[in-house]
């Protein structure tokens, strides 16, 4: 990505007259000289009076050295000969700064560099290992004149605080948290860190956003991390599956316990009512014995024997000068395979 142009670079430079002037002295007749001078001079005053800046630039400009004012993407004009000085920051784009690696060409098939930055990339958890972290930051320049001019190197201001931020954050985790489950969070409390720490130094940057690319632990013990890290992810699957499990059982047991309850609770209406009922009958039955005994006795004794007579499959019916026992009528009746 374009780097923005950093103090002391400028679009126009204007050449060392003097020693032009010596060489040029040397081949031409005095008149000859002066002529040429001229017109080298006119030319050069006339060329730098404009200045291009770029649809993504934002220009500074500088009068004998101090601060006039910005000028937005255009054709403008300034004064010659070094009284008025432009440099030009690149506003418009979102700069990156990358960590642990490098890009070599971007496009359809991205390379990086096999170079190795461990320097920036090792980085000690809160629990004491180690993580080989890779992040990017991408940035934008708010305040051009702030950027160009609060600060001696910008981008390696940057980077430094990027790398001491990142340091701090991931200090202050354990390793499981870099590796697997925080590592947006991370990412975001880095953000926020350093948006902090560039606003208390005002120096008209942005960070636009924070992004560890891959984290992963050092070489010597990456495949006893790996393990570690299977090992977590089966038991977030099992941890998943048993909670499915468990909203599958737990409403079903829910509403079987539900409808035990009502069935018990209809039960207990149905034998109170029941038992009211029968105490009501028995209270109206003893009002009428009490009114005529010897009827209702009669009435009960009659009431019952039509409810047993039928289920019974024999009677006798006995007498005590009898000899023996005396069929009256066969109230057995037929059933299935007797015979007439």
């Amino acid at each position: 990505m374009d780097q923005p142009h950093w103090p002391g670079r400028k679009p126009q430079e204007v050449p060392d007259l003097g020693e032009l002037a010596r060489k040029l002295r040397q081949h031409l007749p005095k008149k000859g000289f002066l002529i040429f001078i001229l017109l080298v001079v006119a030319l050069l005053g006339a060329n730098s009076l404009f200045y291009k800046v770029a649809t993504d630039e934002t220009g500074v400009l500088l009068r004998l050295g101090k601060y006039i004012g910005s000028a937005p993407p255009g054709l403008h004009f300034k004064l010659p000969f070094g009284i008025d000085s432009v440099y030009l920051v690149k506003t418009g784009r979102v700069l990156k700064e990358e960590f642990g690696f490098r890009t070599v060409s971007a496009g359809t098939r991205t390379s990086y560099s096999k170079d190795r930055f461990d320097d920036e990339s090792l980085t000690l958890t809160g629990d004491l290992n180690v993580s080989d972290i890779e992040w990017i930051v991408q940035y934008q320049i708010r305040d051009p004149f702030k950027f160009l001019f609060h600060l001696e190197d910008q981008q390696e201001t940057i980077r430094d605080i990027s790398e001491s931020v990142v340091r701090k954050v991931v200090g202050n985790s354990n390793v499981n948290q870099v590796l697997t489950t925080d590592r947006a969070l991370l990412a975001s409390q880095v953000q926020d860190e350093m948006q902090r720490i560039l606003n208390q130094y005002d120096v008209g940057v942005r960070i636009v956003t924070v992004k560890f690319q891959d984290v992963n632990p050092p070489e010597a013990v990456k495949a006893a991390f790996n393990e570690v890290n299977e090992a977590e992810q089966q038991k977030e699957s099992l941890i998943l599956q048993a909670r499915e499990q468990y909203n599958k059982e737990v409403p079903k047991a829910r509403g079987v316990a539900r409808s035990a309850i009502l069935g018990a609770e209809g039960y207990a209406v149905e034998r109170l009512n029941n038992a009211q009922g029968e105490a009501k009958r028995f209270i109206a039955l003893l009002e009428e014995y009490k009114k005529a005994p010897e009827v209702t006795r009669r009435r009960l004794y009659l009431e019952t024997m039509e409810q047993i007579l039928p289920t019974l499959q024999e009677i006798y019916v006995m007498d005590d000068k009898a000899a023996g026992a005396l069929p009256i009528f066969n109230l057995r009746g037929e059933t299935k395979g007797d015979k007439p």
